[in-house]
């Protein structure tokens, strides 16, 4: 797996005897996407400063399915003011996605995490395909300019995500550091109780994940 947090969902899954695919890739259909899709998409590119040709991915990677549910782990890096310009476009209205209210909050408190993780030049100005879709970075944490193509692209390709594992049939749940849980008599993060989760945690996170899948 790609990281601690979806190592320890991995082991917590697998020990309860949960029917999952780990490592899931969904091949996107190019026919599913309608002419309202190609519209949502366009307008989030075109507000993310997006040029040229609207991209479109044609796999999507996640870290778990579970019968028609895809769940993917979003680190720091994904919780920014571009995610939140995405998360304003009617698509998210229009689908009512469970994970919507939440994400937007996080994206407001939590932009400085993404700084302390996200100013690397290879993260902030991202791939040359990057640099194409959104134009040249300004300075790494300078947003009076053009900001960072790279923070850009993933907004993007979020967007892509939701709205492709939707018209597949699937129903995506994004899971992330700041949600919390009670546990002791106080709220954890989730990232803090998946570092080293004792059975009784281990317990606490399984139900609380059935529980969000069945919501």
């Amino acid at each position: 797996m790609d990281n601690l947090m979806t190592r320890q969902l991995d082991l917590i899954l697998r020990e309860r005897g949960v029917d999952y695919e780990p490592e899931f890739e969904l091949e996107v259909n190019p026919s599913f996407l309608d002419t309202k899709g190609k519209t949502w998409l366009a307008e989030i590119y075109e507000d993310l400063g997006g040029q040229g040709e609207l991209p479109l991915l044609q796999k999507l990677k996640f870290d778990f399915k579970i019968k028609r549910n895809l769940i993917i782990w979003d680190d720091e890096l994904h919780f920014n003011r571009y995610r939140l310009i995405s998360l304003r476009s009617d698509l998210y209205s229009d689908f009512n996605f469970q994970f919507t209210e939440g994400v937007k909050r996080v994206c407001r408190t939590f932009e400085k995490e993404c700084l302390k993780a996200g100013l690397q030049e290879r993260i902030w100005k991202g791939s040359p395909f990057a640099k194409s879709s959104f134009g040249t970075p300004s300075e790494p944490a300078d947003f009076t300019q053009n900001g960072s193509p790279g923070w850009k692209l993933t907004a993007y390709n979020d967007a892509q995500m939701d709205l492709q594992s939707r018209i597949h049939g699937y129903k995506i749940f994004r899971l992330y550091p700041y949600e919390t849980l009670m546990t002791g008599g106080s709220l954890k993060r989730l990232d803090q109780l998946l570092v080293n989760p004792k059975e009784e945690q281990q317990v606490m996170i399984f139900n609380w994940l059935m529980r969000k899948l069945d919501s």
